[in-house]
């Protein structure tokens, strides 16, 4: 029988990874959409096995009817407390509400689960979704993830391209986790095909210290990229909190006090995975860090990057 997958945040720079790969399944793809918003149809609606359904997550009885008769309900919404939190919750009780018997958060993260309250804002929130998702009548996964990737190649100020620098907190032999988005879809669409899925997958499509970075894009580069101490994860808190203090929009989602939180919680060791376990889905090769800044450095934009 041809499973049904609803996919909520279908959308956004995740969602329509997850979509393009569970289209290359025997599946039916159900989008879900906001009343009002014609991203979902515009992309979507001529596809012969997508549904556009439309519902708003302040509408109970639409969102329950949207998410009916689906197999496994997946959320890769992104934002703070209103989306993480709120959204997710009236998504997690219309599903309930539907006997809908599987259900995969918006996490997509590196392990929140033991980090120091106060210390990430983003990862607590999924830390508090997590709670509601234990205490319903649903089969949940979590896929915990470390960082993109793909970041690495401006939007998270590790790499100094054009200083020839590779910054580090405390430590530039704590192990880092990153996966490429295309890799965390991959697994997704498995996962919501998987009835047995556990409570949690984690996997890495590499683990790497800042050293190992700075030797890689050395390589890559043909040129020298030195380790630049950054201070501790301590001080990178306390600069992060200063950075919260002072922001006129303590909602937006990645602001950089809440980059400066990431680095903290990556940096420290606290999120760094710890059961990862890349070979559930078979076996498939994984991008590397090395193959994103090959990609990247191939480009040439990362000539003047700062």
């Amino acid at each position: 029988m041809t499973s049904t997958v609803l996919v909520a945040g279908a959308t956004g720079d995740l969602g329509h990874r997850v979509v393009r790969e569970l289209l290359g399944h025997d599946v039916r793809v159900r989008v879900l959409t906001r009343p009002g918003s014609t991203s979902a149809a515009a992309r979507f609606d001529d596809h012969p096995q997508v549904d556009v359904v439309v519902a708003g997550y302040d509408d109970h009885d639409a969102l329950t009817r949207a998410v009916d008769g689906a197999d496994v309900v997946v959320s890769t919404v992104s934002g703070t407390r209103p989306v993480i939190v709120d959204a997710q919750r009236a998504l997690l009780t219309a599903t309930v509400a539907a006997g809908v018997p599987r259900f995969i958060p918006s996490d997509y993260s590196a392990d929140y689960r033991r980090i120091t309250p106060g210390t990430n804002r983003n990862f607590e929130l999924r830390r508090e979704f997590a709670a509601h998702v234990d205490a319903a009548p649903v089969q949940a996964t979590s896929i915990l993830t470390g960082m993109f990737t793909d970041l690495l190649t401006g939007e998270a100020p590790m790499i100094l391209f054009g200083r020839r620098l590779v910054l580090f907190w405390s430590s530039a032999d704590q192990v880092l986790d990153f996966t490429t988005k295309d890799d965390v879809a991959r697994v997704t669409a498995l996962a919501a095909l998987d009835d047995d899925a556990p409570r949690v997958i984690e996997m890495a499509g590499d683990q790497l210290t800042a050293r190992d970075v700075a030797r890689t894009v050395s390589e890559l580069t043909g040129s020298r990229f030195r380790l630049q101490w950054a201070g501790t994860t301590g001080t990178l808190s306390a600069m992060s909190a200063v950075g919260k203090r002072l922001a006129k929009d303590t909602d937006e989602t990645f602001p950089a006090w809440q980059g400066m939180q990431y680095f903290v919680s990556m940096f420290s060791g606290q999120a760094q995975l710890r059961h990862v376990d890349n070979g559930r889905y078979g076996s498939h090769d994984w991008t590397s860090v090395r193959d994103v800044l090959r990609a990247h450095l191939a480009t040439g934009s990362a000539r003047t990057a700062s």
